[in-house]
């Protein structure tokens, strides 16, 4: 089911995925004639914040996590990237070290590509630059969407987002016809909303009991997305 109409997927995704899409042909080689694969496991950690920032990452498969840890060593879920998708890019901008941490969801074949030949490309580019700066244009206004609506939103109504939003990441993998399957941990779960684990179980057991969804394991199936998106306070369901 599409969610065009119902809820503003577009607030809360990054759009990275377009930066490499279609770039001109000797400049998508070049960046493809440095990169180097990597395979992570889940849970590996790929960059830690305040690491020196040696390169970006283009992800071939899987999904990464990017977070914060604070004082105590909890962590703070900021964003969840997808296959095809960019990560570490800030700070190469920047030119300064990596803002935040990254570790693997599940299995991931990444793509590495040295900060010095990044830039090289980048230095020779027309077309780079622009979908660099739009795409970090667009994910300021999604951070910024994200932090006034959290603000605001009780812990049910953010847990119905993050479901609605990770049903979409696990979307695109999901062959045609099968069930969309979100295998996330309670932990990241709760890491995501920004609540304790205790709160995730008793609003998945009141959500499952009402219909909206069903449980395996660490698997969460959604089945009734417009219950979901009207929980999560968007918009009037017909």
């Amino acid at each position: 089911m599409s969610l065009a109409g119902l809820f503003p997927i577009d607030k809360w995704n990054f759009k990275s995925q377009s930066i490499l899409t279609d770039l001109p042909e000797d400049e998508y080689a070049e960046l493809c004639s440095h990169m180097e694969e990597q395979r992570y496991r889940k849970g590996d950690v790929i960059f830690r914040e305040g690491t020196v920032a040696s390169g970006i990452f283009f992800i071939k498969k899987g999904k990464i996590k990017k977070y914060h840890v604070d004082h105590k060593g909890k962590e703070q879920i900021i964003y969840v990237a997808n296959k095809g998708e960019l990560i570490g890019y800030h700070a190469i901008l920047a030119g300064e070290r990596y803002p935040d941490a990254a570790a693997a969801l599940e299995e991931c074949l990444l793509s590495f590509i040295p900060k010095e030949d990044f830039m090289a490309t980048l230095n020779r580019s027309d077309v780079l630059p622009r979908r660099l700066l739009k795409t970090l244009s667009h994910e300021y206004t999604v951070l910024a969407n994200s932090v006034s609506v959290f603000a605001q939103r009780s812990v049910k109504e953010r847990l119905a987002i993050v479901l609605i939003i990770l049903r979409e990441k696990f979307k695109e993998e999901t062959p045609s016809g099968n069930d969309i399957l979100i295998n996330l941990s309670r932990s990241d779960l709760a890491n995501m909303v920004g609540t304790g684990n205790e709160n995730i179980t008793r609003f998945l057991s009141e959500f499952k009991a009402t219909g909206i969804l069903t449980t395996q394991g660490k698997n969460i199936c959604i089945k009734d997305v417009k219950q979901l998106i009207k929980l999560s306070g968007y918009g009037n369901i017909r």
